[in-house]
Order: structure tokens, then sequence, then C-alpha cells
């Protein structure tokens, strides 16, 4: 059969050949051709995925290795179909392994843009900004004119993993450990720092507090003895008065009692007594004339007192004792009788 029959899918550019000039071309097409006249080329318009792995190194001379993934699509199939052979067999195959070949042109591509920006930052900035590296080699592809000469977009530079040689990631893992635990020892301290640092606030917000409440019972206390004194003032204020009204009590009744005595005060004090309203008591003349007697002891020679004398002036138990008058004693002589509690 020398009629072929030609069906292409939507994510397919399809180009027909005849005689060295494009006679169809489009996305989806569906024709019959003459075999031995035609050439078809066929241009996938989907994007594809190409993984790769980078062994680069950094700023600081470290080995490391990048994988990842690039994704592209093509733009313009015209243009890529006339750098590189994409005709297809009847059977639906590609002539040529030159489709392989474009995965591996946007790898390389990829990888010395990646290298530029390696080797611009040491082995901790690679490891831990991925995302800058991603964007710059993007960024560069973007830009790169061997990408646009084949007509191809590449959508997207994904770095999967970032690895450096095994002894250098021992040796960042330790270090990193130790910062680590550098970093818990520095937030112990901070925390035991923290906590003496309120430990000696609340000490001296209760030595404050403590300082108030000694303030406080100082100021009751002045505020008690202000008060003590006040009253003691006043006591000694009520007692200075009570002194003055009774000393001017004592002067009036001093003045009084002078006033009283004045007409008198010149009068025997027997004569008062006797005109006295005790002046008609017997006991008390006879009282006064023992008086006498011992006023004039050395005069009497002897002295006699009769029992019943003493017995009227002892108070006896029905009443008051009844003076008796006294024997007149015998003429020339003075006798003394010597008294006996016996004879009671």
């Amino acid at each position: 059969m020398f009629i072929g029959y030609m069906k292409s899918t939507p994510t397919t550019y399809v180009m027909q050949y005849r005689d060295g000039e494009v006679v169809r071309e489009g996305a989806g097409l569906s024709f019959l051709y003459w075999k031995p006249a035609t050439t078809l080329v066929a241009v996938p318009l989907s994007s594809a995925d190409v993984p790769f792995a980078f062994n680069e190194v950094t700023r600081d001379f470290q080995p490391v290795t990048i994988q990842g993934q690039l994704t592209y699509r093509v733009e313009d199939a015209r243009r890529l179909a006339g750098l590189l052979d994409y005709s297809i067999t009847p059977g639906g195959r590609h002539r040529s392994d030159d489709p392989e070949k474009l995965s591996d042109r946007l790898v390389q591509a990829a990888q010395v843009r990646a290298r530029a920006v390696v080797q611009s930052l040491s082995l901790r900035e690679v490891l831990v900004q991925s995302d800058m590296l991603e964007a710059r080699v993007l960024s560069a592809l973007a830009e790169a004119e061997s990408v646009k000469a084949l007509g191809v977009h590449v959508m997207a530079f994904s770095v999967l993993s970032i690895q450096p040689t095994p002894e250098m990631a021992r040796a960042l893992e330790a270090a990193a450990r130790e910062g680590l635990q550098r970093e818990a020892d520095e937030a112990i301290y901070a925390r035991r720092n923290a906590a003496v640092e309120q430990e000696r606030r609340i000490k001296e917000s209760e030595l404050a507090t403590e300082l108030v409440v000694e303030e406080r019972q100082r100021q009751i206390r002045e505020a008690k003895m202000a008060a003590d004194i006040a009253v003691e003032e006043q006591r000694a204020a009520l007692m200075e008065r009570w002194v003055q009204n009774e000393r001017q009590s004592a002067d009036a009744r001093a003045y009084t009692l002078e006033k009283t005595l004045e007409p008198v005060k010149n009068v025997d004090w027997k004569t008062l007594l006797a005109t006295s309203a005790n002046g008609a008591d017997p006991a008390l003349h006879i009282a006064l004339a023992f008086r006498e007697m011992g006023e004039n002891a050395q005069r009497i020679g002897e002295l006699n007192v009769s029992p019943d004398l003493l017995r009227s002036l002892l108070p006896s138990a029905s009443g008051p004792a009844q003076v008796m008058p006294p024997k007149p004693p015998k003429p020339g002589r003075t006798d003394v009788h010597h008294f006996d509690p016996r004879d009671r």
C-alpha cells in the first residue's frame, strides 16, 4: 500500500513535507498521504520531565550532589524540527535519536547554570538555600540563547536533594549538633538566669512590702504615741487644773477658818473647851484634871486614885462610863492608891 493515514493527538505537532515543502502542519491533524513522496514530522507539544544529578564543587571546595527534575515543553515546533530530526516512520516511530538529545541538551544547559550558582556559594549556603538555587537557575535558563534557539520553554527547575560527601555530612552534623547543644545550654542558662532574676524581683517585692508594712506600723505607733501624748497632756492639764482648784479651795477654807477663829485666837484653850458643847462632860473634866496634875507632878507628894474613880471612867458593857465623884482626900495628905486590874 502506497497510501498512508496519519492521525495525531492534540499534543503532537505534525508537519507533512513533500518535495521539500511543508504542505500541511498543525496539532491533532488527520489526513491521508502518499507514502513514497511524503515525509512526516511529529513533534510532541506536551510537557516532559527530565531527572538530573549534578556533582559540583562549592566556593569552599566541598563537593555536593544535586538531584532534581527539569520540566519543559516545546513552544516552537517548526524551529525545533529545523534543528533536530523529528521525522517518523509509517509505523509512528522516530527515525533518529535526536528527540532524546533534546533532554540531554537541556540538562547540560541547566548544569552549566547550576554550576555557576553553586560555585558562588559556600557548602552551608548551598545546603540551606535550595530555593534560591532553583530561582537563579530557572531565570538563567529562561535567558539562555541555546534554549531559546531550540524553541523550548523551561517550566520548572526543581531541586529534590543536595547531598555533601559522607565525611562532610558527619562533620556538619557534629557541628550542628554542637551548635544545638550550645543553644540548649544557653537556653538552660537563660531560663535559670530568668528564674534567678524573677526570684530577685520577688525578693525585692517582698522586701518592699515589708518596708511598707514597717512604715505603716511605725506610723501606727507614732499615731498611738501622739494620741497617748495628747491624752497625757490633757491629763496633766486636768491635774494642774485640779491642783489649782484644790489650792483655791484650801485657801478658801483656810481663809474661812482664819476668819472664824480670829475672834477667839487670844482666848485660853481651857476657856474655849469649857465653853464648848462638850464642856459639861464630867469625864472630860477629869481628864483635864489629870493633865493638870501631870503638868504639876513635881508639886505633888502623894496621889491616891480610888478604884471607883477608875471604874467610872472605863466604859461598861451596858453603856457609857458613869463618872462617880471621887472621895475627898483626908486633909493634910495625898494618898496614892495603886490600881490593880483584879479589883474589877
